[in-house]
Formats: structure tokens, sequence, C-alpha cells
């Protein structure tokens, strides 16, 4: 299908799940933002309730909450907030591969318990189908408890996702993608939330120097810093700077990664 067959299908679909209350989990990023517009839209024909569900945990930046917070008001949804300690609750802190898997699995029996408090028909999530040709063991889980991928469903791309998201006019249709901050560290490193404030605090400064995506991927005490590749000389001139403000957060090596910024790095070696 093109981009028109999948806009069309997919509106169809979500019309269809409209007849009944549903529920968004909704991180505030541009691909759960996208399907929390487009499930509102649809509901105003209908009447029924749509719940969009931020699960909120120490893994992910604290900017994120307000982020989502702000879009849920945009888009009229009925926002709610859950807790969660994912290792203390998901088994994860080792961050074993399956990593992914189990804290998916953890969290979303969460939001099914709080679906059934509500009463609510179905779970709706925003995996894109560019997720399903990397590393992404969560996906299974989703599977497994019955949450409806309808972006991955009808074949949307990031970039598309994007484009709708633009078409929309969503506040967050360019926000860069970020991902869960243990995927900033081995697998087997065991997780603590004092190196993970630092890590997002490090990249946080990079942002405001004027990197888009960034990513701090930790080894120890080396700091291996990967930015879009365009970006390279900037961080370069910002040399002396960087490793002034990366020393603070205990770093004793502080490094480029010459192939620049790209998702799922530590990934690497894996068997898919």
């Amino acid at each position: 299908m093109n981009y028109i067959e999948k806009k069309t299908a997919l509106l169809s679909y979500l019309k269809e799940l409209a007849e009944k209350d549903s529920m968004v989990a909704f991180s505030g990023g541009v691909d759960s933002s996208l399907l929390l517009r487009l499930c509102c839209d649809a509901a105003k024909d209908t009447g029924r309730k749509v719940y969009a569900v931020t699960i909120h945990t120490k893994l992910h930046p604290v900017k994120d909450l307000e982020i989502a917070r702000k879009v849920a008001k945009e888009t009229g949804a009925r926002h709610m907030v859950v807790t969660v300690d994912e290792l203390e609750e998901a088994g994860i802190r080792y961050n074993p591969p399956n990593r992914c898997y189990l804290c998916k699995k953890c969290l979303f029996k969460k939001l099914l318990a709080k679906a059934g408090e509500l009463g609510v028909s179905y779970i709706l999530e925003g995996t894109n189908s560019d997720d399903l040709h990397v590393y992404r063991p969560g996906i299974r889980a989703l599977s497994e408890l019955g949450i409806l991928s309808p972006l991955s469903r009808f074949g949307f791309s990031k970039a598309e996702i994007r484009q709708m998201a633009a078409e929309y006019k969503l506040s967050v249709a360019d926000r860069p993608s970020t991902p869960c901050m243990a995927t900033r560290l081995p697998y087997g490193t065991e997780l603590n939330y004092a190196l993970i404030r630092n890590i997002e605090q490090a990249e946080s400064w990079l942002r405001e120097k004027g990197f888009r995506n960034v990513r701090l991927r930790v080894h120890g005490k080396i700091a291996r810093i990967e930015v879009d590749t365009e970006s390279i000389p900037l961080l370069i001139s910002l040399r002396d700077e960087t490793i002034s403000e990366f020393r603070q957060y205990g770093f004793d090596y502080i490094t480029l990664d010459l192939e620049g910024f790209r998702s799922g790095s530590m990934d690497i070696g894996l068997e898919k």
C-alpha cells in the first residue's frame, strides 16, 4: 500500500475500534502521540472515551512526563499516569538481553489491570514498521498480551508517521526518539538510577549545545558519545568543554564514536 492507502485503512480501523472505550499507551513520543490524536478524533463521532496512560519510570528522562502531559492536553484525551519501578518489578536490574521483553510484559500487565478497572476494551500502542526489522524483543510481549499496534499493522514507517504527525500539526512531529535509558549500558551491566541520571544530564547538556540525535553509551568509566555524523565537527570544536562537563559525572575516558549516532548500537553481536 502507498501512504494514502495506508492512511485510509488506518483511519477506518480506528473508527471501528472507537465503537468502544479504548486506552493508548502514551509516552509523548511522535508514534504514540499520533496514535492518540487519531483515536481521539475517531471517538468524537462515537462519544466513547479514550484514555492516554503514561507509564512513569526512572528509566526514562524526567522531561518525557512533562511532554506527555502537554501533548495529552492538546488531544483532549483523559490522561493518567502509572508509576512503576522496573528494576524492582520487572527483573531487569542486571540489564539482560531480553530486558525489553521483561519490561514490556511487566508494564503492559499493569495497563491491562488499569483497563479492567475502567472497563476499557482495547489497549493500543505505537510500534511502527521500522521496529519490526531490528532487535525489539518487547514486541513479542505485546503480542502475547493482546495489545494492538495499528501503526505497524498497516505498515507505517517512522518517516510516514512523522509526515502524518506534521499534517495534524502535532507539536512533537519532529521530536527525536527517546528510548529507555537502559539502552545506554551494555547487557549484563547492573543498572542504577544515579548513573542513569548522570547519563541523562550529560545528554541534555549536549542537546543544549545544538546536537539533535544524541546517545551517551557507557562502558564502565568510558563515555562513548554518539551524535549525527554531520555534527561530529561541532563536537570536536567543543572538545575542552565536553571533557570538563563529562568529568563531573565520573567518566575517566571521554570518547567520540566515529560511526556517529545509530539506534541499537548496544545490540551488536546479539543473535536476532
